[in-house]
């Protein structure tokens, strides 16, 4: 019985941590942008992507409240018990976990030098860098890549089709939510059967993404979601382009 019940509670918690957690990554690449009261930029990367604007506000009402009562205290507790060192090379590992996934998406658009450093860099900080703990392929010029199949799809002339805000998972668009399912495939969570290391693994995961955006949040100005969806879909189109956008503005 006790093993039956820990499985329900297992899901809930993981949903709540992940609850609101990609609401905030975005926010990270608009720290040079200034998105004050640009009416041209917010009808760019407004009304035209977000037909659904009622919805996806109602949908990130939701995420920021179980964030902000959920997810972000439990981040605070964590960065104000562990010490930096720990901290940081914790963060090391997920991001060295995440070189598979850019691995099979930097293959998959044939961008095989980058699939290159996705490999070097996941064996030097798998070995030396004990499992990832320690960066030690950035300290030698290997800079780390950030695919998804998402961007895979927009290299392949897929568009991004309308701004979703997703329960518990925020900020996407159709393209993006659809390509969430084969980027599963690439998760090591997929292949784990023990579920208690699983879904522990997975929320201090999450904790740990949570944590490392707190500093962010002063970033945040105006309407708090459409500072978030613009931060957001600017981002995707510089990532979908590899950087080559055209500055309109």
């Amino acid at each position: 019985m006790q093993h039956f019940m820990s499985k329900p509670v297992q899901r809930l918690l993981g949903m709540l941590l992940v609850a609101g957690c990609l609401t905030l990554p975005t926010m990270v690449v608009a720290q040079e942008t200034d998105y004050s009261d640009d009416d041209e930029l917010w009808e760019d990367y407004g009304e035209n992507d977000d037909p659904w604007e009622a919805f996806n506000r109602g949908v990130f009402r939701f995420n920021d409240a179980l964030d902000r009562w959920a997810l972000k205290p439990i981040a605070k507790g964590y960065q104000k018990v562990t010490p930096d060192a720990v901290e940081e090379g914790v963060h090391n590992v997920f991001r060295n976990i995440g070189e598979v996934r850019n691995l099979a998406n930097n293959v998959l658009q044939l961008k095989m030098h980058d699939a290159g450093v996705d490999t070097a860099r996941f064996f030097f900080n798998s070995t030396f860098g004990v499992l990832g703990f320690f960066d030690v392929a950035t300290k030698m010029g290997l800079q780390r890549n950030d695919e998804d199949f998402g961007q895979t799809l927009g290299a392949w002339g897929v568009k991004s089709g309308p701004y979703v805000v997703l329960p518990l998972l925020g900020p996407s668009t159709v393209r993006d939510a659809l390509a969430l399912y084969p980027d599963n495939f690439t998760s090591h969570y997929r292949y784990n059967n023990d579920v208690p290391v699983r879904n522990s693994v997975f929320a201090l995961n999450v904790v740990d993404t949570r944590a490392s955006l707190l500093a962010a949040e002063r970033l945040i100005t105006g309407d708090k979601y459409r500072f978030m969806r613009n931060a957001f879909l600017q981002n995707r189109e510089f990532k979908v382009l590899d950087g080559n956008v055209v500055d309109d503005f």
